[in-house]
């Protein structure tokens, strides 16, 4: 058996071609870090180990570390290193960092089909020529060249390769650390040994190379990067320059500062917009099915004479609420997870979290935090889980604590519902939709704000720190395979976070049935724990009903509308009012204003967590301390916030009134 080990940058297919290699299916994403440990696979007589992507040997993560480790200590008898054809100069500095380490390794050029879209012309035999080892050229996805890089690793045969040449000083002390050459440089530039007499040469080594204003570290990267540069003069022709300064000046459009945030919030707005109102008619034919299997279901066991204290928590409780999740959840997520994928494929993402990297960063949290901020707009809990491709725990458990500022899709029922009836108008019209859109990206940009802020408070008490070294790679743009897309994001995504709500939903449903069905003196429990949260409720600029809503909206944020009509109205179960004129005289009914609108906007935005993302941050971090923690940062900032600005307007309304 020839034990392999992948290696390569991030982003380079290495996860796609490790897949078709042994018939395995990870996830291949198109930002950085998705493949966060050591997967192993066979294909007939080798046995091939995945490594995390990395663009060093000497590590600034825990994904570094592990690649670095594996290859600078494990035994294997080769390292295939995958690089990007369209970006081969820069996946070169790699190459020639394991060529430091190992003799043995085959050099495996992906996506040379896009390079072809390119018009870049790279001389395969030139590079093996250079380099003194084997060069194969392939197009994972397509299954090019596979049975010629199967080839080159069951006969392949060791030779001396090429070896980089640092400034004659620092080879000297390479030379006299006496050490195996790589862990000499790997010592120099990180000034770690476990032998204390080595530690004190490399000491003396820095010393000395300060004495000539060497800067090792420096220096190492320079030459590398200045070999790689050279190398890649002599092997690589251009002949679509032109398509090459295209995607460059996209690139400097999306990435800008002045263009870049408003180009970031308009695709963001459009993949709510269309997730928000390409939901409206499948929710509207699930509703229906589930009605009408409801009522199927509840006549069956009247005619088998079922008494109605077991079959209406069943069907009003239990099925109803468990259903109306599902209806109301499945559609939007179906809709954005793909398009958020999509994103991802095509290489948007990594371009999005660069333009967020500057304000995390200054949050002293970790770039990476902006795509798992982006994830928690589908749903918090993927939000909690997207949180893994950040190496710290420290900027991680920030990163999973300020999630829930963000709205998810089961907020923005209820916030575009408020925002139609107190700001916009129940009209149907153009101007209405797009007054919509702004009010909504002002919401979700106040939700961004507090992300950043808890994240800098969190990062100056709590979970002091500062932001890691992590480099943010913008790869090229491609074009996404549709398939894998839906089926990736369907089932890693929407039927994940849709299982843990049902399981949740279905006892949450038996709960509100009977809270909301047993009476003492002909009122029922759910009026008399709306009464107690009363008081509370107008502190904050609402009411109990409000309040208690929240409360029992804790499965799944979908139902904090409905149970507040159920308790308004007076009935049994939960019920939709569609028709917004209708809903509206509900609410004005019951005393609410622009006030109470406002304070229900807050608290939608900024409440504690739902039962699945508690779970979720529960199953993540393997404490209570943070999944308690989670919960009431929420919460003190949602009351904190209601308490200052309904008392603020009330204010203002004794001044003008």
């Amino acid at each position: 058996m020839i034990k392999i080990a992948l290696l390569g940058n991030p982003n380079v297919g290495k996860s796609t071609l490790f897949n078709i290699l042994t018939g395995m299916h990870q996830h291949t994403g198109n930002w950085t870090g998705k493949t966060v440990g050591v997967t192993k696979g066979y294909h007939d007589n080798l046995e091939i180990y995945d490594l995390p992507g990395t663009y060093s040997l000497i590590p600034h993560s825990k994904e570094e570390e592990v690649t670095s480790n594996f290859i600078r200590y494990d035994s294997y008898d080769i390292a295939v290193i995958v690089c990007d054809a369209v970006s081969i100069e820069r996946n070169l500095n790699l190459v020639l960092q394991t060529l430091e380490v190992t003799n043995r390794v085959i050099v495996c050029v992906n996506l040379i089909d896009e390079a072809k879209k390119l018009k870049i012309d790279i001389d395969y035999k030139k590079l093996s020529s250079i380099l003194n080892v084997p060069v194969i050229g392939v197009s994972a996805r397509k299954k090019i060249g596979i049975n010629e890089l199967v080839d080159s690793m069951n006969n392949f045969k060791e030779n001396d390769t090429f070896k980089m040449k640092y400034n004659e000083k620092i080879e000297e002390c390479i030379n006299i650390i006496n050490n195996n050459r790589f862990e000499s440089i790997y010592s120099l530039i990180t000034l770690k040994s476990k032998n204390k007499e080595k530690l004190e040469k490399i000491k003396q080594c820095i010393n000395y190379l300060n004495d000539f204003d060497i800067n090792v570290s420096d220096e190492i990267i320079k030459e590398i990067v200045k070999t790689s540069e050279s190398i890649s003069r002599q092997i690589i022709k251009y002949h679509k320059e032109d398509d090459m300064k295209k995607n460059n000046k996209i690139d400097k459009i999306l990435t800008n500062k002045i263009t870049g945030i408003p180009i970031m919030i308009i695709i963001l707005v459009l993949v709510f917009y269309i997730s928000i109102k390409g939901a409206n008619y499948p929710s509207d034919l699930l509703f229906q099915l589930f009605e009408y299997i409801g009522n199927y279901l509840k006549k069956l066991l009247i005619n088998i004479h079922i008494p109605s204290i077991i079959y209406k928590p069943l069907i009003d409780g239990m099925y109803k609420v468990s259903t109306w999740v599902i209806a109301v959840m499945l559609p939007p997520m179906a809709i954005f997870f793909p398009l958020f994928t999509l994103l991802e494929d095509l290489g948007v993402l990594p371009r999005i979290a660069l333009n967020l990297d500057g304000f995390f960063r200054k949050s002293k949290a970790c770039g990476k935090q902006a795509l798992t901020m982006m994830m928690g707009f589908g749903c918090n809990a993927v939000g909690v889980t997207g949180a893994r491709i950040i190496d710290s725990k420290r900027e991680r458990l920030i990163a999973i604590l300020t999630n829930s500022f963000v709205p998810c899709n089961g907020r923005f029922p209820t916030i575009i519902t408020i925002l139609t009836i107190f700001f916009i108008g129940t009209t149907s019209n153009i101007f209405n939709s797009f007054f919509n859109i702004i009010l909504l990206t002002i919401i979700i940009l106040l939700g961004i704000l507090v992300t950043l802020l808890v994240s800098r408070i969190l990062s100056n008490t709590i979970l002091k720190g500062y932001p890691s070294f992590f480099i943010l790679e913008l790869p090229p743009f491609r074009k996404p395979q549709i398939g894998k897309v839906i089926i990736r994001s369907i089932f890693n995504r929407t039927l994940f976070v849709l299982g843990r709500a049902i399981v949740v939903a279905i006892p949450a449903g038996l709960i509100i049935w009977f809270l909301a069905n047993i009476t003492i003196n002909n009122i029922s429990i759910l009026n008399y724990m709306s009464n107690f949260l009363n008081n509370f409720g107008l502190l904050l600029g609402m009411d109990g009903v409000i309040i208690l809503a929240f409360l029992l909206g804790f499965p799944a944020n979908e139902i904090v509308i409905p149970i507040m009509l159920m308790i308004y109205t007076s009935k049994g179960i939960l019920i939709d009012i569609s028709n917004m004129d209708t809903l509206k005289s509900i609410l004005i009914a019951n005393n609410w204003n622009y006030i109470t609108a406002i304070s229900v906007l807050i608290f939608t935005l900024f409440h504690f967590p739902c039962s699945t993302t508690l779970l979720t941050i529960k199953k993540e971090t393997n404490s209570l301390k943070w999944t308690f923690m989670s919960f009431i940062l929420t919460l003190i900032i949602g009351i904190l916030l209601c308490l200052l600005i309904s008392n603020i307007l009330r204010f203002i309304d004794c001044i003008f009134l």
